[in-house]
């Protein structure tokens, strides 16, 4: 009896053994698969002498979050401060947690058309150009505001940090005490360790994408400068150090180059139709010469001709002279009749545009449409852009939108010069306060990469980035950095992939043209840990790009 209960439990514990025996072999063998081919451990880093336990952002648009013309929470959640912080909370690099005021909205506000409210742009396939959804008015910010991280304001101006009247609805929604506070005074309420400081860009893109229509606009220098040393005195006396980025080339936003100058293509039966039809306005500008009236130059500057293929877009330009006196003295002289007096009502001020000047991208929507508002073939074509200039009302004259649909070669070069007059600012302060304040501000000049994205020539690059030809030693070292960057290739090469410089699926920018999507908002983040690795000894790791999204599509 004992031997046969022996015997039981020497089978019962044959099949334990066997297990613990095979269990002991996988677990050697699996160790030793760990040792030839370790698994990747949790991601660390090191913040190197650098504080980054209370990181705040101070900015406009761009460091907000704002893109595809709104403030919503994808948005946010894509903006570079918030990839920062991301990185920066990574074991060993030593941040802390990073607060935005939630827009709380998916589509967010963009604008008002009648009685809808629209949100975001999304990029519509089927109609090859941005749309608007259905979007959300600007709430209220429920959350704390004594905890926040990202003072981003889109729309803010430099001077705006300081100023506790600045009235903008997306600071109000966070602001501390609106009316009284500050967005410079409320980011040093929370006792920041590490900033970005990004401002700076509203105070001339304003400008340019009104078309160039409003100098008063543009930020002086003076005021510029001063407005800076004080934002950022404040915040390096407060005991933080920080990163300041330069502008970037605004001229080379898809905003103002999505649009060509020479837009209009035609083929040779509806260029002849046109210049058919157009050859009054040209043989009555002619007989203006021969009666000194107008010059040659002026003639040539405004005669409408077409061909085919692509043609340059016939737009109306408020600086040229206002010709209607003058037409009104050729009728009442009878060299022409009412009805020509009145069909040449559109081109008193109308001339095509020239290469090199940069319609916006808001002129797309109108280019080709029926300025009448109708599309029947009963009535004469009145197209957009070809027929009646670009700009001109011809339903409510008086309510035209004169040159501010395009910039001319004049206002384009006021961008350039501007941009870099800001620019030399920046590196002026930065370096100033650096040598009060043992470097504590690091400066992240983001040019080099947009030389590099939008395949500039060393020699363009040169002429963008530095329009004093050597004679700002500040700006001479910008443009030598774009240089080396600049490859003459479209397109920026990103983990393998080349991510080009527009708002199509493969972009680094949003559907407004102006504004980074998440890549571009990574590639962004990555500038800046690049040079606080190089510069401050620290470890963080890179942001993932190509693991972000790109631009919002869809198929209608």
């Amino acid at each position: 009896m004992k031997m046969k209960r022996l015997k039981t439990y020497l089978f019962a514990l044959l099949p334990l053994a066997f297990i613990t025996f095979s269990c002991d072999e996988e677990d050697i063998l699996v160790q030793e698969q760990l040792d030839n081919n370790p698994l990747p451990g949790a991601e660390t880093g090191d913040g190197g002498v650098l504080d980054l336990s209370n990181y705040i952002s101070l900015g406009n648009s761009i460091t907000a979050g704002f893109m595809d013309n709104a403030l919503y929470t994808n948005g946010q959640n894509h903006s570079f401060p918030n990839l920062l912080a991301t990185q920066f909370a990574i074991q060993g690099v030593g941040g802390g947690s990073f607060n935005q005021p939630d827009i709380n909205s998916a589509n967010g506000f963009s604008g008002v058309s009648g009685t809808n409210i629209l949100g975001r742009y999304e990029l519509s396939l089927a109609q090859q150009r941005p749309v608007p959804t259905v979007g959300e008015a600007i709430g209220d910010f429920s959350g704390n505001k004594s905890e926040l991280n990202n003072f981003g304001v889109p729309g803010m101006k430099i001077t705006d940090a300081t100023n506790p009247g600045f009235a903008n609805p997306y600071y109000l929604r966070f602001a501390s005490n609106p009316g009284t506070s500050t967005v410079l005074g409320d980011a040093l309420s929370t006792t920041p360790t590490f900033f970005s400081y990004w401002l700076g860009n509203n105070d001339i893109l304003g400008y340019a994408v009104a078309g160039g229509v409003d100098e008063s606009s543009i930020t002086s220098q003076p005021n510029f400068q001063s407005a800076l040393e004080q934002s950022l005195g404040a915040l390096v006396q407060s005991g933080a150090e920080g990163v300041v980025m330069t502008l970037p080339p605004f001229v080379l936003l898809p905003y103002f180059r999505a649009v060509k100058w020479n837009a209009i293509t035609l083929d040779q039966a509806t260029a002849d139709q046109l210049n058919a039809g157009l050859g009054s306005v040209n043989q009555v500008l002619e007989g203006m010469v021969e009666a000194n009236l107008i010059t040659q130059a002026d003639y040539d500057e405004r005669e409408i001709s077409y061909s085919a293929g692509a043609n340059p877009i016939l737009a109306h330009d408020t600086e040229l002279e206002d010709l209607g006196p003058k037409f009104d003295l050729l009728l009442l002289l009878n060299r022409i009749s009412a009805a020509q007096r009145e069909q040449l009502r559109p081109y008193e001020q109308s001339r095509p545009l020239r290469n090199g000047e940069l319609p916006l991208l808001t002129a797309g929507s109108l280019l080709g449409t029926e300025a009448d508002g109708d599309n029947s073939a009963n009535t004469p074509t009145t197209t957009i852009g070809a027929v009646i200039p670009l700009g001109y009302n011809l339903l409510n004259p008086s309510n035209s939108d004169g040159d501010g649909l395009f910039l001319n070669i004049e206002e384009f070069e006021t961008v350039v010069e501007m941009t870099a007059t800001y620019n030399a600012t920046i590196a002026g302060v930065v370096a100033g306060i650096n040598a009060q304040a043992n470097g504590s501000i690091t400066l992240v000049d983001v040019q080099p990469a947009f030389a590099d994205a939008f395949g500039l020539s060393p020699a363009l690059a040169n002429a963008l980035f530095d329009p004093s030809n050597g004679a700002n030693p500040a700006l001479a070292a910008f443009a030598d950095a774009a240089e080396a960057r600049a490859d003459g290739t479209l397109g920026i090469m990103i983990e393998g992939h080349n991510l080009q410089p527009d708002f199509a699926p493969n972009g680094i920018f949003s559907t407004d043209g102006i504004h980074p999507n998440p890549r571009g908002h990574a590639i962004i983040a990555n500038l800046i840990i690049e040079a606080l690795n190089n510069q401050k000894g620290a470890d963080i790791p890179m942001v993932n790009v190509t693991a972000l999204r790109g631009i919002l599509a869809r198929d209608f």
